[in-house]
């Protein structure tokens, strides 16, 4: 039978069913499998995940696998792909659909980053600049860093990152998203001015050499397509509507958003906000609409929790029940029958391993 005929016959089975099939296969594996799940992902996939976090915590999680040799990572793809490139010799990773991408990501390819890198050079020395790449990015773009003295980072820990690298550089080079940078600058006492976005679909991205020398900090024109979705009308509208409500975003938020709300973090910063607000409190928040209602559910009767706009992440939503429990099911019956393994060839995987543990390490 095809793949995809296969997988239409369990789209055709009830959640129940699936669910069934997915626990089966679990209760079968025991230590030998681990799922992980990100907030993003729908409740019944959290639901049957073994863990759940953002992508540091994911990637955290993996790197500590010791008893697993099966990974099934519930995610977009560079997610899968920092789990395989952190996994040990032995571990296989799987995402249930390849398909699930990020948009982001994908605004940034290798060789846009090769050519940008030697552009920047022809304007000042590279031996000053420091690349970091935002975790979500693909392996090659982890690779470059790790070979040319850099780093990755997340959103909860960019700040660290950046002065890490200012200890050893003067300019940062970041990609691909322009906004977390932005919103890093300020934390770290940088102007505007100290700010400079790279436009790659320009020459030396629509700068002069003066600009490059001058900037402290090359941002890269990228975004989230989730969170730029959010904008100061939105902000103006809960205060209205919700006067006493503390407003959290993520900072893949514009700044302008940033600088209206009261507070910013990563995923998990935003839950932990959420927790520790007082009992009966009006909370909004800005990030992916399947979190955020999974926040209202856990807290329900303590406080109130409301979107700040809804924006889902289609990318996310591909992943579901029957695709997990057919990659479970084909996972294991042996390597022949595998689907949606994730591989990161050498010397990629090696070189944005070093990137990823810089990352980890700055935690």
């Amino acid at each position: 039978m095809e793949l995809a005929e296969e997988l239409v016959k369990y789209r055709q089975l009830k959640s129940s069913e699936l669910k069934e099939k997915i626990r089966a296969v679990k209760s079968r594996l025991g230590e030998n499998l681990v799922i992980l799940g990100h907030h993003y992902q729908r409740d019944d996939i959290v639901e049957l995940s073994d863990f759940r976090g953002d992508s540091f915590k994911l990637s955290k999680v993996a790197s500590e696998q010791d008893q697993a040799k099966y990974i099934v990572f519930c995610g977009v793809h560079f997610m899968a792909e920092s789990a395989a490139i952190l996994a040990r010799p032995g571990q296989f990773v799987f995402i249930p659909d390849p398909r699930a991408g990020c948009p982001m990501a994908d605004m940034a390819e290798s060789w846009m980053v090769d050519r940008a890198w030697s552009e920047i050079g022809q304007a000042t020395e590279l031996k000053k600049v420091v690349p970091i790449a935002y975790v979500n990015s693909d392996a090659e773009l982890k690779a470059f860093c790790g070979r040319n003295n850099g780093a990755c980072c997340t959103s909860s820990n960019a700040d660290k990152l950046f002065q890490w690298a200012f200890s050893f550089g003067e300019k940062v080079f970041f990609f691909p998203d322009e906004h977390l940078g932005r919103n890093t600058g300020p934390r770290l006492g940088l102007s505007e001015q100290d700010l400079l976005v790279y436009q790659p679909e320009l020459k030396l991205g629509g700068a002069n050499p003066e600009q490059i020398q001058r900037a402290k900090v090359i941002l890269w024109k990228g975004y989230c397509h989730i969170h730029t979705f959010f904008k100061t009308d939105d902000v103006a509208r809960i205060r209205k509507e919700y006067p006493a409500a503390r407003i959290i975003v993520h900072p893949e938020t514009p700044r302008e958003v940033v600088e209206l709300a009261d507070a910013t973090g990563s995923t998990e910063q935003i839950i932990k906000y959420v927790e520790s607000q007082p009992e009966g409190s009006t909370i909004a928040v800005g990030t992916e609409i399947h979190l955020v209602e999974r926040l209202a559910k856990e807290n329900s009767g303590k406080r109130i929790v409301i979107p700040l706009a809804v924006s889902p992440c289609p990318n996310m939503y591909k992943i579901n029940l029957a695709n997990l429990a057919l990659t479970l099911e084909r996972l294991e019956q042996g390597e022949k029958y595998w689907i949606g393994q994730v591989v990161v060839p050498e010397p990629v995987r090696s070189e944005a391993k070093i990137a990823l543990e810089r990352m980890l390490n700055y935690g």
